[in-house]
């Protein structure tokens, strides 16, 4: 038979023995543990620069986009501002007739009176003038860019054509407030009756 202390000692050397696997386990996975945490940190590190670059990324996109956009208005507006320049566009008029006579009002805002020019025919009236452009108010001053543009700019130019004669003597024109009124006279020929032979 085997007596109490020998079996003790057994289980005690046999619960020394799990103890120390226990811990070499217990240590084998702080260390597994450890290991992965790294390596999940490592990861977590490369997405979030990844994800930074992405974002980085995309908003040098949005602003190249935007700059982009920018560049092609201002050359749209230079082609525009250019064709204004090199077209005649009409002036802006209303006209009344009555019995006798033909009422013009041209709108001219912002050009002086000095540089108006009304020419008259036979049976027509032409009213020409230049609009510089606001721009140019602003010549000395380097940072100054055109934003929008929208008012007439360069040589205005409308012709009117009549029905009847007009009285070129008697044409009349005024100015004020960025408003020329031309009173055009008709001219009345008088019938004169015919005696047949």
């Amino acid at each position: 038979m085997v007596d109490s202390e020998t079996i003790e000692t057994k289980v005690a050397d046999k619960k020394e023995e799990f103890d120390e696997k226990i811990n070499d386990a217990k240590d084998s996975f702080d260390e597994k543990k450890e290991t992965f945490d790294e390596k999940v940190e490592d990861k977590k590190e490369k997405s979030k620069n990844i994800a930074d670059n992405v974002i980085n990324d995309l908003y040098k996109s949005i602003d190249d986009f935007k700059e982009n956009i920018k560049n092609m208005q201002k050359a749209a507006d230079e082609r525009y501002n250019n064709y204004k320049k090199s077209t005649v566009q009409t002036l802006d008029i209303d006209m009344v007739e009555t019995k006798d006579v033909y009422y013009i009002k041209a709108a001219v805002p912002g050009v002086d009176k000095d540089d108006v020019l009304i020419e008259a025919g036979d049976n027509d009236i032409t009213i020409e003038t230049t609009f510089k452009p606001y721009i140019e108010e602003f010549a000395e001053d380097e940072t100054a860019e055109l934003i929008v543009s929208s008012l007439k700019s360069g040589r205005c130019v409308k012709t009117v054509r009549f029905e009847n004669s007009l009285d070129l003597e008697n044409i009349k024109a005024k100015f004020a407030n960025g408003i020329v009124l031309i009173t055009i006279p008709k001219l009345i020929i008088p019938k004169h009756k015919i005696n047949v032979e």
